[in-house]
C-alpha cells in the first residue's frame, strides 16, 4: 500500500535529484513566468567578481538572497532574478599583476594600458565555470544564461542613462568625500578594497611634530606670559595620522586648558616649547624648565595684527606666503 522508507538515506543524492528534476522541467523560469503581470519585486544583487574562485562567504551570501526572493515568490509576486558579473575593480587588477610579476604602478604603463586592460577583461572570466558550477549546486534561482557584465557597453551606456535623469532632476551635485588612497596604486580606494588589505595587528604611527613660531610673534606677543624671546620657539603637537600633516592648515587648542612655555636644551642647542601642562611628565623626556604659563584662549589671542596667533606650515601651498 505504501512505499518502503528506507532509514538510510542518501542526502546527497536526493539533493542532486532534485536539482535534476528542476533542470529537466524548467522549474526556475516556470515559477517565474507564472507569476508575470503580478506586482513586481526587484532584488538587486550585488554581482560577484569572477576573477577569483568562490569561497563560503559567497554560498552563504547567494542562500540569504535565494530565501528572500523564493519568499516574495510565494507570496505571489513577480520577482525575474538576472545573474551578473562584476568586472572592474582593483581585485582584478591585482589579480593580473600578480600573473605579470608586477609590483608597482609604472611597471603596468611601461607594460601598456590597452595591453593590461585587455588581460583584465581575459581574467574576469576565468572562473566562471566554477561559479556557475557553485549557484547550480546550492540551488540558487538566478538566471545566468542572460546576465549583465560590468565591462559591456550597453551596461556601461546605462549607468550613464541613469546618471543623467538624476541630472535632470537636480539630484546630483558636486560635493566633497574623504577617500582612502593608495600610493602604490595611485587610485583611491572603495572600503572593500581597503578590506583586502587590512591587518587588525596593525600598529598606528604617532609622531610628535614641532611647528615653528615667528620671532615677531614672541616678541610682541608671547613675551608677556613668560616666554623668552631670545630662543627658538616651537609649538608641539602630537598626532596619530602624520600623513595629513600636508594638509593641515590649523592647530587647535582647548580654551580653558593651562599650556606652558618650557625651555628644554637639545645637543647643547636651548629651544622653547608650547605645550598642554597636563603633558609635560608624558610628552617630554628630556630636562626642562617652565617659563611661563598661559590659558589656550589667552594663547589664541584676541588679534594680533589682524590675526590670530601664527606659525610656520610645514608644507607651503603653491602661492602661499
Amino acid at each position: 500500500m505504501f512505499h518502503e522508507v528506507n532509514s538510510k538515506i542518501n542526502f546527497a543524492k536526493l539533493d542532486e535529484d532534485i536539482l535534476h528534476y528542476w533542470k529537466e522541467h524548467n522549474i526556475f523560469n516556470k515559477s517565474v513566468e507564472a507569476r508575470k503581470g503580478a506586482k513586481r519585486y526587484v532584488f538587486y544583487e550585488g554581482p560577484p567578481t569572477a576573477n577569483g574562485s568562490p569561497g563560503i562567504h559567497h554560498v552563504l551570501s547567494r542562500l540569504f538572497k535565494d530565501a528572500v526572493c523564493r519568499y516574495k515568490t510565494m507570496k505571489g509576486y513577480y520577482v525575474p532574478r538576472k545573474a551578473g558579473w562584476d568586472t572592474h575593480g582593483l581585485p582584478v587588477e591585482l589579480e593580473v599583476e600578480s600573473t605579470l610579476g608586477f609590483t608597482n604602478k609604472a611597471q603596468i604603463e611601461e607594460y601598456g594600458i590597452a595591453q593590461f586592460n585587455q588581460k583584465c577583461r581575459e581574467s574576469v572570466f576565468k572562473y566562471i565555470k566554477e561559479w556557475e558550477a557553485m549557484t547550480e549546486r546550492i540551488g540558487y534561482w538566478l538566471d545566468m544564461e542572460n546576465p549583465y557584465i560590468t565591462l559591456d557597453n550597453g551596461y556601461i551606456e546605462s549607468c550613464w542613462w541613469l546618471l543623467k535623469q538624476l541630472w535632470d532632476k537636480g539630484l546630483v551635485y558636486q560635493g566633497y568625500k574623504v577617500t582612502p588612497y593608495c600610493p602604490r596604486c595611485g587610485t583611491s580606494l572603495s572600503s572593500h578594497e581597503v578590506a583586502l588589505g587590512y591587518r587588525d595587528d596593525a600598529v598606528d604611527p604617532s609622531v610628535y611634530i614641532k611647528f615653528k613660531v615667528p620671532e615677531k610673534t614672541v616678541t610682541e606677543y608671547l613675551q608677556k606670559f613668560g616666554a623668552d624671546p631670545g630662543l627658538p620657539t616651537y609649538l608641539l603637537a602630537w598626532t596619530t595620522t602624520p600623513w595629513t600633516l600636508p594638509g593641515n592648515t590649523a592647530l587647535a587648542v582647548a580654551p580653558e586648558a593651562d599650556y606652558a612655555f618650557v625651555k628644554i636644551s637639545i645637543e647643547n642647542r636651548g629651544e622653547q616649547l608650547i605645550l598642554a601642562k597636563t603633558l609635560l611628565e608624558s610628552g617630554l623626556t628630556n630636562r626642562y624648565e617652565i617659563l611661563g604659563i598661559c590659558k589656550g584662549k589667552e594663547l589664541m589671542g584676541e588679534r594680533l595684527e589682524g590675526k590670530g596667533m601664527e606659525y610656520e606650515p610645514l608644507y607651503r601651498l603653491p602661492g602661499q606666503v
